[in-house]
């Protein structure tokens, strides 16, 4: 198993074939049927372009009270169990031995975008960040830990998995664009991204 390295992100290509695609995928909508996806708000009430859900003992949450993982989905339920498929790529890749307490589960449409942020809602940052992509093609781009350096870009597909971990675990990340139609795996299109935390 080998990985390139984007400003310090280890991105491995491919990770996952069609078939654990298709049965990842499988698991994930169990969590959305569950837990539905919802269009979470900035702290200044912006919306957001990605709707998005959690799986396992927290979900990560945006309303106006800021950004913060809680116990249960907006919606009042619980959250459902990480599945099982995600939570082996984190024990393949991540390097750790504790297990992930959320998988955040982002879907894209054509026109969603992440900018540029750092994911430090977490206690410990010796914690890596397991990144697995569903769907089509992203356009993910890296910076380092401070904000406006120089950053990479690569195109995430379909069963590529990165990790962000050790210089590059506060880098800045985000998705400037999806690639309609580049992938098969959702019927109605998009991407599926799940980032595996680790939060106190």
């Amino acid at each position: 198993m080998t990985a390139i390295e984007v400003n310090g992100v280890q991105v491995y290509s491919g990770l996952l074939d069609l078939e654990a695609q298709r049965a990842l995928l499988d698991e994930v909508r169990a969590v959305v049927r569950a837990a539905p996806l919802f269009r979470p708000v900035t702290a200044r009430g912006k919306e957001m372009s990605v709707r998005m859900t959690s799986a396992g003992q927290r979900g990560w949450v945006s309303d106006r009270r800021g950004y913060r993982y809680e116990a249960r989905h907006p919606g009042g339920m619980d959250w459902p169990p990480i599945p099982s498929r995600a939570l082996d790529v984190w024990r393949g890749v991540s390097g750790v031995d504790r297990d992930p307490q959320c998988c955040l589960v982002n879907f894209y449409d054509e026109a969603a975008r992440m900018g540029l942020h750092q994911d430090r809602d977490e206690a410990d940052f010796a914690m890596p960040v397991v990144s697995i992509s569903l769907g089509d093609d992203a356009l993910f781009r890296v910076g380092g830990a401070e904000r406006g350096g120089p950053t990479k870009s690569v195109w995430l597909r379909s069963g590529d998995v990165a990790v962000l971990a050790g210089p590059a675990r506060l880098a800045y990340h985000g998705i400037d664009r999806v690639r309609p139609g580049s992938s098969a795996l959702l019927t109605k299109g998009g991407r599926i991204n799940l980032t595996l935390r680790v939060v106190d």
